[in-house]
């Protein structure tokens, strides 16, 4: 009899259709059947051992949430008999209903071992909680997790002692419960799909987010430590990675497993059938080789590939972009996107102008920076372009790996060509009233907001970044971050960026808000052309329980005319 191992997963849903993710443990028939006579069935398909399915569930009814179960080859599977939770729901949005829209990144997915978590309360498990004790009360209508979903290269304790017991190793040292293994990518990292896996067991099975990620939509895209530390830092970086005897094995492996995981749940019914390495996964006996290819081509050309997509949800449109694997790492051309994505990109974002009220533009690195980081990293770029010879510019690179300055301002022409679309996309009568760039990666939130000197721009254009949604965030961090917005830091970035002969930015930008600290969450609720942000704090109770407190929240109305 075919058991669950992994999910269910809602991912996709709209006004009459969404898809739910399973792993079983064995070939079967997928089934999801709601309590208002929706549902669908598909078989599974096999990669690397594996079975995983999508199933494609028709006929909801909008604005009405009906539970669901799932079964395997006829028998109930989801939810468990003996679950603590309230019944899985599907809530298929009504045209007109407020959307909300939960996101964050970076969740370090380690349970405590003896109940103390060392890195504190998991946002995500705090949501579930609150969501739970009051079925009916408020929760998000969409989660957006904008990257390091897992950490290959971070791993818990529980995970290393699995590596190293699979690999015939001698065991880890458990000198700390907080990891740094990232010098060590044979013993204590991912090698390979089946430790990838693990990985996502590890997060996925957690019983308060395997529920949650049940009962609310969720959108996904990768960062860095999906695959490794400083993934696409530079040409310099990947020719160091292509050397070793484990790079190709972890990335092949990163990308198989983000496909299956991750990226097949992003996409709408349509597009899913019109995706030729879906079909031929699903056609094939053994998926395996198919998708191995897959990611090869991938890997050789990234321009072969494309991670990023597109939801619109009523009039919200949110626009998720990868701003890791589809760089052009050439010196002398080096951009965050290469030439098709971004015009794929732009035209997302124009498309239908006026049909929306909102855009959200999700990318796991923030646009904007506190401004000594982008002046930093716009001269570090520079210097690694050779604008101070080779001396400085062999520094320049180490500079950047050391520092992880990679960000959209290491990318000054990339970082132009986004202003100049957000303004584009923000100005005129067809104008939506907010356009946010929502980011995570930097472990803390704060929003700031742009101005352009030299046009008028009628939305409200917001940099929105949170994280972590679970992980540490040590002392130099917080102090480096409050330093970076200060008046003498601004001083300072503007004698580095005289130094590297950087271009003036074509924005300016102010903080409006942070930065906060700890394992959090940001919520927008967008109505009509209305948007209220709030960002919550997983803080532990005197009782011992985790919940989420409000830190700030804000109205973020259009400008007013001039």
């Amino acid at each position: 009899m075919a058991g669950l191992c992994l999910g269910p997963l809602l991912r996709y849903v709209d006004g009459s259709s969404a898809t739910v993710w399973v792993e079983a443990s064995r070939p079967c028939a997928a089934e999801v059947r709601c309590a208002d006579g929706a549902g669908g069935t598909v078989r599974t398909f096999h990669v690397e051992g594996h079975h995983y399915a999508l199933i494609p569930v028709t006929g909801l009814t909008p604005g009405a949430p009906t539970p669901y179960e799932v079964f395997l080859d006829g028998t109930r599977v989801w939810p468990a008999p003996d679950s603590p939770f309230p019944p899985s729901v599907i809530a298929a949005p009504a045209p007109g209903d407020a959307l909300r829209v939960a996101f964050g990144s970076c969740r370090w997915a380690a349970p405590p071992g003896d109940g103390h978590d060392p890195v504190g309360p998991d946002a995500l498990d705090t949501l579930a909680t609150r969501i739970a004790a009051d079925p009916q009360g408020e929760r998000p209508d969409l989660l957006l997790l904008l990257g390091d979903q897992v950490y290959a290269d971070e791993t818990s304790e529980a995970t290393r002692r699995f590596l190293y017991a699979r690999r015939g190793l001698a065991g880890p040292s458990p000198s700390s419960r907080i990891r740094s293994n990232r010098g060590d990518p044979i013993g204590s990292q991912v090698a390979d799909y089946e430790e990838y896996t693990r990985l996502y067991y590890e997060s996925w099975l957690d019983p308060q987010v395997r529920w949650l990620l049940s009962t609310v939509p969720s959108c996904m895209i990768f960062d860095d430590h999906d695959v490794v530390d400083d993934w696409n830092t530079s040409a310099a970086w990947l020719a160091d990675m292509r050397a070793t005897d484990w790079w190709q094995e972890r990335l092949l492996s990163g990308l198989m497993s983000y496909w299956v995981h991750q990226h097949l749940g992003n996409l709408s019914p349509a597009e899913l059938a019109a995706d030729p390495v879906y079909a031929a996964v699903r056609a094939a006996p053994d998926g395996t080789d198919v998708l191995r290819a897959f990611a090869a081509k991938a890997d050789a050309d990234p321009a072969s590939v494309r991670w990023s997509y597109r939801r619109d949800f009523g009039r919200v449109r949110v626009l998720m972009v990868d701003s890791r694997a589809a760089r052009v790492l050439d010196e002398d051309g080096r951009s965050m996107l290469n030439p098709g994505e971004a015009d794929w990109v732009r035209a997302q974002a124009l498309d239908g102008r006026g049909g929306y009220d909102h855009l959200l533009v999700g990318a796991s690195l923030p646009w904007l920076l506190p401004h000594l980081v982008h002046d930093l990293e716009a001269w570090d770029a520079a210097l690694c372009r050779g604008v101070r010879g080779a001396r400085w510019a062999r520094f320049g690179e180490r500079l950047r790996r050391g520092a992880d300055l990679e960000h959209w301002a290491a990318f000054p022409e990339s970082f132009a060509a986004l202003a100049g679309l957000l303004a584009e996309a923000g100005s005129g009568p067809e104008a939506p009233a907010t356009i946010a760039v929502l980011s995570g990666d930097v472990h803390h939130a704060y929003v700031a907001e742009p101005r352009w000197p030299a046009r008028s721009v009628a939305a409200r254009v917001l940099q929105l970044t949170c994280s972590p949604v679970h992980n540490s965030v040590p002392p130099s961090m917080r102090l480096g971050f409050r330093f970076g917005w200060s008046a003498v830091a601004r001083a300072l970035g503007r004698g580095l960026a005289r130094h590297g002969r950087c271009a003036e930015p074509p924005v300016s930008w102010r903080r409006t808000g942070g930065p906060w600290f700890g394992n959090q969450l940001m919520t927008l609720t967008l109505h009509g052309r209305s948007a209220r942000l709030r960002l919550e704090r997983a803080r532990a109770a005197r009782d011992g329980r985790a919940r989420l407190e409000t830190v700030a929240e804000s109205e973020l109305s259009p400008p007013a005319a001039p």
